[in-house]
């Protein structure tokens, strides 16, 4: 039977169904290796011509194959890959598929920008590093010969938003592959692969784990394209392990709920901080004027449980803003069900110069704001209240 609805899939997958003994879902194989009955067995699986379990740290565990399993439906794709983090599967991706160069469009998580613009060309890999009010330029730049077009849409901290499908002509125009980002969207609010994207990278730590519990980071996109990235995350031991990939293969079973509502409850947000008399700007795509609104619309089924707000203030006075508030926790990370706030200046874009920020629009008065499934009106009343304080 063909299953239309998404969390259907997931929950009822070939790997996501009963195992043998009734289990609803497919349980922790927390073995490092597997034994076979001949030599015959084991050659056939080290050499692929059979699918079988092997030794964890290639990726050859049960537990792992039903996670992958999920994480390929969920962005439509043919395969998708575990990594033990986000870093790890761009580390990957960049080095096997990146080696010709990497461009890296618009702003990033800063540990991103760091691994692109200062340790890729370490190794020898060019890098470019373009502002997403340098998209005129990606041509020229895509001429130099470059390996893949690297984007997050909407962007960390600015929300800014990209055309993939435009890119995507544009590059494979160049024989460039295209890898977006997806964490800060999440695969049920857009879906980069049917608008042309090669690859979709995840922090997995954010939506798709969604508890605050895990750290896991994931890849999809062709069978020919993530076979290029295996030998990668094989050898240099990013294998996520038995017991996470459980965990997350538990939450992708609440991802949609839960994406849903954190939509929902954002957009309030957003709305609310837009009418305050002590925000300067709010960042939030689902805003009528929002300078990527119009796109976001086109591109994306549900505008996400991000937001960034300016404080009508210095910099210590929106320190003072976060560390007033109740509700939401002070912590650098995002996509859990408990709402996070962050100054980016202060914790995922610190290791940029002031300069950088400043260059990048990324000023020292924003707050980036993770939404969580806690009543949107006590959200709302918690940062009124913090506001008050200034």
């Amino acid at each position: 039977m063909d299953y239309v609805g998404l969390t259907t899939k997931l929950l009822h997958s070939k790997n996501g169904s009963k195992d043998q003994h009734g289990a609803p879902h497919t349980p922790i194989y927390n073995t490092t290796t597997f034994a076979f009955n001949s030599t015959a067995d084991i050659l056939a699986v080290v050499e692929g011509k059979k699918a079988g379990a092997l030794y964890t740290r290639y990726g050859l565990n049960p537990s792992i194959f039903a996670l992958e399993q999920q994480l390929a439906l969920l962005e439509g794709a043919e395969a998708a890959w575990a990594f033990c983090s986000g870093m790890a599967s761009e580390a990957a991706l960049f080095m096997a598929l990146g080696r010709k160069g990497v461009i890296c469009l618009g702003d990033a998580y800063g540990g991103t920008l760091e691994l692109i613009a200062d340790q890729l060309p370490q190794l020898g890999i060019p890098s470019y590093m373009l502002l997403g009010s340098q998209i005129d330029t990606l041509e020229e730049t895509l001429k130099k010969g470059a390996g893949i077009v690297f984007f997050e849409t909407p962007t960390n901290p600015a929300l800014e938003i990209f055309d993939i499908a435009a890119i995507c002509k544009l590059a494979h125009q160049y024989g460039t592959l295209v890898a977006v980002d997806n964490t800060f969207a999440s695969p049920i609010n857009q879906q980069p692969l049917s608008l042309g994207a090669d690859l979709v990278i995840h922090s997995a730590t954010k939506y798709l784990g969604g508890h605050s519990d895990i750290t896991a980071g994931a890849l999809m996109g062709s069978k020919e394209l993530l076979a290029q990235v295996w030998p990668w995350r094989k050898n240099l031991g990013q294998m996520i392990a038995p017991e996470v990939a459980s965990l997350l293969s538990r939450s992708l079973r609440t991802l949609q709920v839960r994406v849903k509502q954190q939509n929902e409850s954002a957009a309030a947000v957003a709305n609310a901080m837009h009418k305050h008399s002590k925000i300067a700007k709010v960042l939030y795509p689902g805003l009528p004027d929002f300078p990527g609104h119009e796109l976001a619309k086109k591109q994306m089924s549900g505008f996400g449980g991000m937001l960034s707000i300016e404080v009508a203030g210095s910099a210590e006075q929106t320190s003072k803003v976060a560390d007033n508030l109740k509700l939401f926790a002070l912590a650098p990370s995002l996509g859990g069900v408990e709402s996070l706030v962050t100054q980016p200046s202060t914790t995922t874009h610190h290791g940029l110069t002031p300069e950088e920020r400043k260059r990048r629009g990324i000023s020292d008065s924003t707050l980036r704001l993770s939404v969580g499934l806690e009543d949107a009106r006590d959200l709302i009343a918690d940062l009124e209240q913090a506001l008050s304080s200034i």
